[in-house]
């Protein structure tokens, strides 16, 4: 689960993290008496939406040479004109894709006398099942690019749990960064706060691009971007209450609530599997045979009849599903669960692209039998591989 930036730069605050004063505005005519709460000289207007690149994104409805999604104003009047000119509109950056998102809250902050910009995350090592600090001098920049181009630039450690954060670990990111030694006393300091609230909060990444020292050598959180364990939010009532479904995918939110595993992508055939290896076995062999996957689906060992005809319906959902391959292997799974599920979706929201499917292991028999019996149009499929050519071809002619 991910917040804005407002939020988390207002949990970050509650632990001690020193972030700028800021206002959120959810209605352009609020926007005035907003940045006038804030002291200036100098007022910095966000788009608020999930994903980054927002300094360098364009909006759809965007003039030429327009500026993107985070402006400068030196007035109170000219913040509130860039906050009212940006709310409502599509904000397009690399992360978000062609089709771009929304913007329906600006968060105002205080300008920041900036004199150097580094960058520094907390996130879940899962090689090492531990919290890894990463940290770079080259803040404000595409960590990805940095890794490409200049990794030596780049230092990343995991704590061990047995100790936890110790103030050495923060002298080691201090040095790192070049430092002086105000700024290794702040860093030592900021590091605790910020690994304290990232297990105590159960979140997975915790990205701050950039870090910045300020010209009177002060250490400042400038962007925050908060990233958290969905598994983990029943003990997590205050962050689960920070949740923006706007900014998430109808179909993965549907998905969500009948504890389907979906993850909407951008291709033409629509997967429905058991089990997270035999899914993402599943979108291999698709690309192998020169199609794309339109999702990433497990439903789980222990689904049920309505649980697969839920599952159906989203995935015909998509208006980019072009055929749908249903690849089970009945373990726990049933094949005859999966097989009554697909007959009864289909009944209830029809039928208007190919369908194969492929059923395996537990109840096979009668799964198949079930599916042979009714009258829905299905294409059967001995195995993987068979499947997925029988269905690129359905789809591609």
């Amino acid at each position: 689960m991910n917040i804005h930036e407002y939020q988390a730069k207002a949990l970050l605050r509650s632990y001690g993290a020193p972030v700028s004063d800021g206002r959120v505005v959810l209605k352009a005519e609020d926007a005035k008496a907003a940045a006038g709460e804030l002291d200036g000289p100098l007022w910095v207007v966000k788009a608020q939406i999930h994903a980054g690149g927002r300094g360098k994104g364009t909006f759809k409805e965007a003039d030429a040479g327009e500026k993107g999604g985070v402006r400068l104003a030196k007035s109170v009047a000219e913040a509130a004109e860039e906050a009212k000119k940006m709310l409502g509109r599509t904000l397009v950056t690399h992360q978000t894709g062609p089709a771009g998102k929304q913007v329906n809250r600006i968060y105002i902050e205080d300008g920041s006398d900036i004199s150097r910009e580094l960058y520094l995350a907390l996130l879940v090592d899962r090689a090492t099942s531990r919290v890894s600090f990463v940290c770079s001098t080259e803040g404000g920049m595409d960590i990805e690019e940095v890794a490409a181009s200049t990794p030596e630039k780049i230092l990343s450690f995991s704590v061990d749990p047995a100790t936890g954060y110790m103030p050495y670990h923060g002298r080691r990111i201090a040095f790192a960064l070049g430092l002086d030694k105000q700024g290794q006393k702040e860093c030592v300091k900021l590091m605790g706060i910020l690994y304290k609230a990232f297990i105590e909060r159960d979140m997975e990444m915790l990205e701050i691009n950039p870090l910045i020292v300020m010209e009177n050598g002060s250490l400042k959180v400038l962007d925050a971007k908060l990233g958290f364990d969905g598994n983990a939010m029943y003990r997590q009532p205050e962050v689960s209450e920070l949740r923006d479904v706007t900014e998430e995918d109808p179909k993965e939110l549907e998905a969500s609530k009948y504890d389907l595993n979906y993850i909407a992508l951008d291709g033409e055939i629509g997967c429905m599997v058991n089990g997270a290896g035999l899914a993402m076995a599943t979108m291999d062999i698709i690309k192998l045979y020169g199609a794309e996957p339109a999702n990433f689906l497990d439903v789980g060992g222990g689904a049920t009849k309505e649980k697969v005809t839920e599952a159906f319906k989203i995935i015909t959902s998509d208006p980019n599903v072009k055929g749908i391959l249903v690849n089970i292997f009945g373990g726990i799974m049933r094949c005859d669960v999966i097989a009554e599920g697909v007959v009864a979706a289909v009944k209830e929201v029809g039928l208007q692209v190919p369908l194969v499917v492929r059923l395996e292991g537990t109840n096979v028999e009668e799964g198949k039998r079930i599916i042979n019996e009714s009258d829905v149009d299905v294409i059967a499929a001995d195995d993987l591989k068979d499947g997925a050519q029988k269905i690129v071809k359905a789809v591609k002619g």
